[in-house]
């Protein structure tokens, strides 16, 4: 029995000794867990936890650039809005002129083409009155000669030319000139012995010229040449 004991008492002191080593090793595990699972920055050195100064400075210095360049855009962009606006009232303004010259213009040149033979008219005016005076004497005065009404005629006649004269209006001479289509409209061929083949024998209705420019032809008869029998 005592043999019994002593085994059983070996035995409660070896499991004791044994739990007491596991026990050990447990909390050994447990603490380098609690190492490893530390925070790393707290074993950081503190001069690495500092904000470099330098590069605070240089980001200072490019935020107040980055500004400067904001300023100076905005500033662009008002002085770019403050242009267009003067480019668009003046272009406004231009476009009021123009529209105001072209309806000038358009008044003037209506008044041109009502009002262009002003000067024409007046000159003719005194040719009516002398006319009018005249038949109104022929009417009182019945005796009056061939001769006197061919005489006042002639002066009207005259006083006209010398209108149409002063205006630039001038005939185109045809009688016995060479024909020219360009001033002459033959009406009829006759053969002549007296003029050439392709010549103005005759004028039936005079040509006038206004400056350079042909107003009317002139009605002419042209030579065929001499005659064959």
């Amino acid at each position: 029995m005592e043999k019994f004991e002593k085994k059983g008492n070996r035995a409660a002191k070896t499991m004791t000794q044994e739990n007491g080593n596991n026990r050990d090793d447990r909390m050994h595990k447990n603490f380098r867990k609690i190492n490893i699972t530390e925070d790393p920055e707290e074993k950081r050195d503190p001069a690495e936890s500092q904000p470099d100064d330098k590069e605070g400075k240089t980001w200072t210095a490019e935020e107040d650039a980055s500004t400067s360049d904001v300023d100076a855009l905005k500033e662009d962009a008002a002085c770019a809005r403050q242009e267009a606006a003067e480019n668009h009232d003046r272009f406004l303004r231009a476009c009021a002129e123009l529209e105001n010259y072209k309806k000038r213009a358009q008044r003037q040149m209506d008044d041109h083409r009502k009002f262009s033979n002003t000067e024409l008219i007046k000159d003719l005016l005194p040719v009516v009155d002398n006319l009018e005076r005249a038949v109104a004497a022929f009417r009182e005065n019945r005796q009056t000669t061939e001769a006197c009404m061919a005489e006042g005629v002639e002066m009207t006649l005259q006083e006209i030319q010398n209108i149409l004269k002063k205006h630039n209006v001038t005939p185109v001479e045809s009688q016995g000139k060479p024909f020219d289509p360009n001033y002459h409209e033959a009406v009829m061929q006759e053969p002549s012995d007296a003029h050439p083949e392709n010549t103005v024998v005759n004028e039936l209705q005079k040509g006038y010229l206004l400056h350079d420019r042909l107003i009317r032809p002139a009605m002419v008869v042209v030579s065929k040449g001499a005659s064959t029998k």
